[in-house]
């Protein structure tokens, strides 16, 4: 089969698969529900599969493409080039909280939409939870078990950092699965749409962030290990029991609070040493 799809080719190093299939693509507009107003970015918008629906709701909207023909391509629409402010940059490199004072209307927050490429999202998601505060919301295509990994809780197997990790910073919502139809060329995997919502208030209190995400990052990175073994060299069996976990606990068991009762013990306790 043809990887060319309307004069474009995709490319293998963005990890592009384009969205064609009209019933999902009416799916995941209404999902995202956009109104004039609002401060709209749509990263890798590809070629517009999202963008013109988009575009038919709204009189403005900001899409982020590092791919210079398809930046050109959208520059140059004949229906939609002048409601689309096009940034031609790696999303990964954006400061998006300097983007949205740059909009018309900096005290709304970025509503962030976009079918993310699936070799960078973890990586980009967690980019963007460095500006949560400037976020309203996040409806993104990802990977299936991605999705899985972001919604799951405690004692399932797709629990990890990254379930600990979003659920810090947001409230995970899937919202719809996509079958590789839906995609030319089609991948290899399911894929499925997340609505992701920035907590107003954070749900458990860390001294330090850093911290969070080393401690999920030690006990994940040996999940069959205890966690009296895998954190070994921040706290010991004894000041483990004292938080009140158990230290032959394996990391796949503990909350969200659990963790970031483990990451305050260890900043207080470097902290002790600091001083």
């Amino acid at each position: 089969m043809s990887k060319t799809h309307l004069g474009h080719t995709a490319r293998k190093r963005f990890g592009q698969n384009f969205l064609h299939d009209d019933y999902v693509i009416g799916k995941i507009v209404s999902a995202i529900n956009p109104q004039s107003g609002q401060n709209l970015v749509e990263i890798g918008p590809g070629l517009g599969a999202l963008t013109d629906p988009v575009c038919d709701e709204v009189d403005a909207l900001t899409v982020i493409e590092l791919d210079r023909d398809l930046a050109k391509r959208l520059r140059h629409h004949p229906f939609n080039g002048t409601k689309l402010n096009v940034i031609e940059q790696d999303a990964m490199t954006l400061d998006f909280t300097a983007l949205l004072k740059s909009m018309s209307a900096p005290e709304t927050k970025l509503r962030v939409f976009g079918n993310l490429p699936y070799n960078i999202s973890t990586p980009l998601m967690f980019h963007l939870f460095d500006h949560a505060a400037s976020i309203e919301d996040m409806h993104f295509m990802l990977q299936k078990e991605v999705v899985n990994r972001l919604a799951a809780g405690p004692g399932s197997k797709s629990y990890g950092r990254l379930s600990v990790m979003a659920q810090y910073y947001c409230h995970v919502i899937p919202v719809l699965n996509v079958p590789p139809g839906a995609f030319k060329p089609p991948p290899k995997v399911d894929s499925a749409v997340v609505r992701l919502v920035p907590h107003a208030t954070a749900p458990v209190d860390v001294i330090s962030l850093n911290t969070l995400e080393r401690v999920c990052a030690q006990a994940f990175n040996q999940r069959r290990k205890t966690i009296r073994n895998s954190l070994k060299d921040c706290l010991n069996e004894t000041q483990i029991s004292e938080l009140g976990l158990d230290p032959t606990s394996r990391a796949e068991v503990l909350s969200l609070k659990d963790f970031a009762t483990l990451a305050n013990a260890v900043s207080a306790l470097e902290n002790s040493d600091e001083s």
